[in-house]
């Protein structure tokens, strides 16, 4: 099969390849006996707790098994590609909040009792965001409002418009710049 020494960029690459391609089962084993504890410690190492590195592991190798036809080795190498997708379930998964376990009696955590000037500010900060997102292109405000106001990851909005990922993401950055923009110029006044 792949005569190479085991634990190899080349190897590695090569059965990220023989899963994509014939969906192998023992490549994919062998991918998993590498990768999964170097996975789970680098979401322990930015701050998950066990379970929840254990949780991000299996959905992340889950994603290699399923996203290995896309692999291309001259991007990057088998470890980039998969510690990127491991990466980016931790964020999907901060954004969705599935993750926070807030005590609400926690000191820190506890609010203290609105001010009516707070209430008026946060009115304020309101109304000039909605006339904000109201002024951009109507791409880029679906995208906002997909993303900030119902929730979802950029991977979920794609699928929901039916659009490229990178789109999105365009989308997203460009319209950020311009309500950073907007809102820096309506402070500036």
């Amino acid at each position: 099969m792949i005569e190479q020494s085991e634990n190899s960029p080349n190897r590695l690459a090569e059965l990220i390849q023989l899963v994509g391609k014939s969906r192998d089962k023992e490549a994919f084993a062998t991918l998993f006996g590498h990768f999964a504890p170097r996975v789970k410690s680098y979401m322990r190492r930015l701050g998950t707790d066990d379970a929840q590195a254990e949780e991000l592991m299996q959905e992340a190798m889950i994603m290699v098994w399923r996203r290995a036809h896309t692999y291309d080795p001259e991007r990057s190498a088998a470890s980039t590609w998969i510690f990127t997708i491991a990466r980016n379930k931790r964020i999907d998964g901060l954004r969705r909040g599935s993750w926070l376990d807030i005590d609400p009696n926690d000191p820190t955590v506890i609010s203290e009792p609105d001010q009516p000037d707070d209430i008026v500010s946060g009115f304020e900060i309101a109304r000039q965001m909605k006339e904000a997102v109201a002024m951009l292109p109507d791409d880029q405000a679906e995208a906002i409002r997909l993303a900030y106001y119902e929730g979802l990851s950029q991977s979920e909005i794609a699928a929901k418009l039916g659009t490229p990922l990178g789109t999105v993401k365009s989308r997203l950055r460009l319209a950020l710049q311009r309500l950073r923009i907007k809102i820096s110029d309506e402070h500036a006044s």
